[in-house]
């Protein structure tokens, strides 16, 4: 949630912002009237309620007909009162509603547009050049069936499409990945949690993922919970409704969980593979902060990211999200898209968003110092995204005979194996 003296004092500020997410401007001007119709509201509840109380010390003292009178108007005015403050709490629902529908306010700075917008601020390393190595090209599925990595068509018959089990090589990628991502954290400073992946409503709502991206969160009505999409969600939620001591911060978690996605509004999209799908597991890094240290937390996280691709060997992208695209919780958002041969383009495999005050507000965190209780800042970062990372091994490390050479810091946890060999 924004914070509501913005709207007060800099409304144009936050026209600008709306503008530049492509959301409706005049959403400002229908929170301006209900802040002002619930301030309205509270000052004739205050204005009646101080009345009240003035004639209850009259009452006191006054004796006969007066008495009398005064104890007439101190049932109208008890009355009033109960009525006014349905009033306040109908005004207080009603405003709060409103501010919920607004998304962050972007960064000055951000880049405008939308989903095609696509501002690459950094490219790492370079692609193989397959063809000079005699090399055909195959997709990270014909790979990962060749070494025995992936099965989709089981995957579909257990769960339905977009599933898979991750066979032999695949798991054991997946399982080096979790130590490989677990030492960088460790070495970053990050504290691991292995938070629930299901979550109460209050959690999803407050981080943000009951707006727009409804549709793509899966819900188990009968329990009122909901299966999380990212680590992000209950680490977030982790110190909802605390102070925090403002000598702690800043916090760094680094979550490990599975992640849920019905994908709804890429029907027909990325079908093949294991690029776009329904579950995949997932490391995420999360940071509490003061509000001051934010941006330079963000930049901390990219670079985290950054180094973490790179300790792979796959070449990649840095993309600063355009503001269209950033979400609702994202104030600034940074994508990396990671390099796929066989479409011979960039893909997103990481992000890492700064959503500034919006989520602690919704959550009520804050930090105490010695001006007293303040909303911090939250930011998170996907350190691994498995399936997606699986996928980037294996096309970019690939071989002509379709064996896969082992990235050299996952060696340590496969028992030194440097290739995962075509299965007979």
């Amino acid at each position: 949630m924004i914070d509501p003296k913005v709207l007060r004092t800099d409304p144009d500020r936050l026209r600008r912002s709306q503008e530049a997410r492509g959301d409706s401007v005049g959403l400002v001007d229908e929170a301006i009237a209900a802040d002002e119709a619930r301030r309205g509201a509270i000052s004739a509840f205050e204005t009646t309620r101080a009345e009240q109380k003035s004639l209850g010390s009259q009452v006191a003292r006054a004796k006969g007909d007066e008495k009398a009178a005064l104890l007439v108007r101190t049932k109208e005015l008890s009355a009033q009162v109960k009525q006014l403050q349905a009033g306040v709490d109908e005004a207080e629902a009603t405003f709060t509603e409103v501010m919920k529908r607004f998304g962050n306010i972007v960064i000055d700075g951000v880049p405008t547009g939308g989903e095609d917008d696509l501002y690459v601020v950094d490219t790492v390393g370079a692609p193989r050049d397959f063809a000079s190595e005699g090399i055909t090209v195959r997709d990270h599925l014909e790979i990962g069936e060749l070494i025995g990595a992936i099965d989709m068509e089981r995957g579909a018959k257990v769960s339905g499409s977009r599933f898979y089990f991750l066979t032999g090589p695949g798991a054991l990628l997946e399982f080096a990945l979790m130590q490989h991502a677990l030492a960088k954290a460790l070495e970053w400073g990050f504290r691991p949690m292995i938070p629930p992946a299901l979550v109460k409503p209050s959690a999803m709502e407050g981080t943000g993922f009951l707006g727009q991206a409804a549709e793509d969160v899966y819900r188990l009505e009968r329990d009122d919970l909901y299966l999380v999409g990212t680590a992000e969600v209950p680490l977030a939620a982790y110190h909802s409704d605390e102070i925090l001591d403002g000598g702690s911060l800043p916090l760094h978690y680094a979550g490990f969980s599975p992640a849920y996605r019905r994908e709804a509004g890429s029907y027909g999209k990325d079908t093949r593979g294991i690029f776009r799908v329904h579950w995949f597991d997932k490391f995420e890094m999360f940071v509490y902060c003061r509000p001051e240290d934010a941006v330079a937390e963000h930049e901390r996280l990219l670079g985290y990211e950054k180094e973490f691709i790179s300790s792979l060997g796959i070449p990649f992208q840095v993309l600063d999200v355009a503001s269209g695209d950033l979400g609702l919780s994202a104030a600034r958002k940074y994508d990396c898209y990671g390099w796929v041969p066989s479409q011979n383009r960039y893909r997103e495999i990481t992000s890492t968003s700064n959503c500034t005050e919006f989520q602690a507000r919704r959550l009520n965190i804050r930090f105490r110092d010695e001006s007293g209780p303040h909303p911090v800042a939250t930011l998170n970062g996907t350190l691994c995204a498995m399936a997606r990372m699986i996928l980037m091994i294996l096309e970019n490390h690939q071989n002509a005979d379709g064996s896969v050479t082992v990235p050299e810091v996952l060696r340590p946890y496969l028992g030194g194996r440097e290739v995962f060999e075509v299965q007979g």
